[in-house]
């Protein structure tokens, strides 16, 4: 799943710390989600996926104590699925969804997964940008996925994720939000 990005404002931005999702964030993933998504997870979804914690990885992004994005991963053998990426459309354009993708992927490295899938709106041209920057492929369409209007969704992968290169990837990312990081310092 993914949401629809739009061009940041030009204020500064402060550092952004990723956490384990707790169930004191809900209130504001779930403004989030009413405000990117046609038809919202409950909070009850989120407290079912957050009780399974060795199947599944929730984080948060927060700015100043608040939440501005948040995302989820399901693990299943060697193979790992983004559940949800969503960005407070308040911070789109400031690699928020890189940073949280970034430590999602990182997780799926580290539990052994070979392979990484998500869906990702047809339209939604800002996000497939910024997962083909993690490598990953479409390899797929599931038709009208997105039930409320619809749209398709790609199925896109990431099929070498143990790889050296893979993680050379990532670490290419990882240098490049800390140049990002350090701009912002001076």
């Amino acid at each position: 799943m993914s949401a629809v990005a739009r061009r940041p404002d030009p204020v500064e931005f402060p550092d952004l710390e990723i956490t384990r999702m707790r169930r004191r964030h809900l209130r504001k993933i779930l403004n989030i989600e009413g405000r990117v998504y046609p038809r919202p997870w409950s909070a009850s979804l989120f407290l079912s996926e957050m009780t399974q914690r060795n199947s599944r990885s929730y984080i948060v992004a927060r700015s100043r104590g608040e939440v501005v994005g948040y995302a989820g991963m399901m693990f299943t053998g060697f193979e790992a699925h983004v559940t949800n990426i969503a960005v407070d459309p308040d911070f789109h354009g400031r690699k928020v969804g890189t940073r949280l993708l970034l430590t999602l992927v990182t997780e799926a490295i580290a539990r052994g997964c070979e392979t990484i899938s998500l869906e990702v709106r047809v339209t939604n041209n800002v996000a497939q940008t910024m997962y083909g920057k993690f490598g990953f492929h479409v390899v797929g369409l599931r038709k009208g996925y997105y039930i409320e209007t619809h749209e398709d969704a790609l199925v896109m992968e990431v099929p070498d994720a143990a790889s050296t290169g893979y993680r050379m990837r990532m670490q290419a990312i990882r240098a490049e939000l800390d140049d990002i990081d350090e701009e912002r310092r001076q």
